[in-house]
This record gives structure tokens, sequence and C-alpha cells, in this order.
């Protein structure tokens, strides 16, 4: 049986896959490959220029942050990683 990705931030959910009526960003390369980011409510701005997301598994220690950066020329694509950052 198949999973559905999981969503970046539902750590502990008893269900952490995608809902319904949401849009996301699947991340990939990186600490947080495969998760899905929720980008519901962001602006054109905001999915332009990428986020900054806190990892566990960062080159910086808990806390750390991941930087991901939309797929050039696929503005509803995925998220690509770009490194770490403190």
């Amino acid at each position: 049986m198949a999973h559905a990705p999981r969503v970046y931030g539902s750590d502990g959910e008893a269900n952490s896959g995608p809902k319904p009526g949401r849009d996301y960003r699947e991340l990939v390369g990186g600490p947080l490959d495969g998760q899905l980011l929720d980008v519901t409510g962001w602006s054109e701005d905001m999915l332009t220029t990428g986020a900054y997301l806190i990892t566990p598994l960062s080159a910086y220690g808990a806390g750390g942050r991941a930087s991901y950066e939309p797929a050039p020329g696929a503005p509803d694509g995925s998220f690509l990683w770009e490194g770490e950052v403190p």
C-alpha cells in the first residue's frame, strides 16, 4: 500500500498527508526531500521567492534552515533545495 507524502510541519499528527482544497509544492533534495509544503494563500511574490524551512537535520543542528526555491520555469512545480543556512 502506497503512502501519501508527508506535509512539512505535520510531525506527530495522525494524518500527516495532504488535505483536499489545499495547494502544495513538493520539496526536492536536501533534508526535507519528498515532503510537501502547504503554500495555500501564499502571495505570488512568496511563491516566486521560495522559503527557509526549519529542519532538525540541518548542518547547523536543530533549528537550522534549509533553503528551497521554485524550480526554474515551473511556477506551479517543485521547490528545489539550494542549501542550508543557520
